[in-house]
């Protein structure tokens, strides 16, 4: 596919490379793309651009910006190009704060998610929450001594959830459909919980595994 990223942080930048690796097209696109060189010097097959040149020309699009940024990302990369297409939403809801005992805080309320935001106002595209409750080092083919974690998704629409659970099975995950949209308003919160161990301990190489007996 050709996949288009909305983001030139660490996360935009990490899947991008993960996409490359497994055979996709990718464009990264920035408000400022120069400050990609040192990506595209390390994946010279993949593209850099703006944000409404890395959308138009997508099968798929990742928004991988800080939650205060995203609409406006969006409204950036054009709702036009997004329309009738998968955007994997790897973004949370998180106050410009720093972390109380190692505890983060959300923007949204506990009626409310940022998915179902930009859903609302991007209502054409297919929103599909994922990879926003892991660090970028365990995004692209983690192992966890053979075991594959969770990640836990939502969204609207089934079509988009089953390819973005095929890039998950590529990406070395097991995804956990959480149902519509309304589920981010459980799992944009899981950030706030894989962070802790983190800020308390400094320990970034952990995930979410659900487990289930028969």
């Amino acid at each position: 596919m050709k996949i288009g990223i909305i983001g030139s942080g660490v996360v935009a930048q990490t899947l991008g490379s993960g996409f490359l690796k497994h055979g996709h097209e990718v464009i990264i696109g920035s408000r400022t793309p120069n400050k990609l060189a040192d990506w595209k010097s390390q994946n010279p097959s993949g593209s850099i651009g703006t944000f409404d040149a890395a959308s138009a020309s997508a099968d798929l699009i990742v928004l991988a910006v800080k939650g205060p940024a995203a609409s406006n990302a969006l409204r950036l990369a054009g709702a036009s190009n997004l329309a009738g297409k998968t955007v994997i939403d790897a973004s949370n809801p998180v106050e410009d704060l720093p972390p109380d005992h190692g505890v983060l805080t959300l923007y949204t309320a506990p009626t409310d998610s940022l998915m179902q935001q930009l859903q609302h106002e991007f209502p054409n595209a297919n929103f599909v929450k994922a990879f926003n409750t892991v660090g970028a080092a365990s995004m692209v083919n983690p192992d966890f001594n053979g075991i594959k974690p969770t990640m836990f998704i939502c969204g609207d629409n089934d079509a988009a959830k089953q390819s973005v659970t095929a890039i998950l099975d590529t990406f070395g995950w097991e995804a956990a459909d959480m149902g519509g949209a309304i589920a981010a308003r459980a799992i944009e919160p899981l950030c706030i919980l894989w962070c802790i161990p983190g800020f308390l301990h400094n320990q970034w190489t952990h995930a979410f595994k659900l487990l289930t007996r028969e």
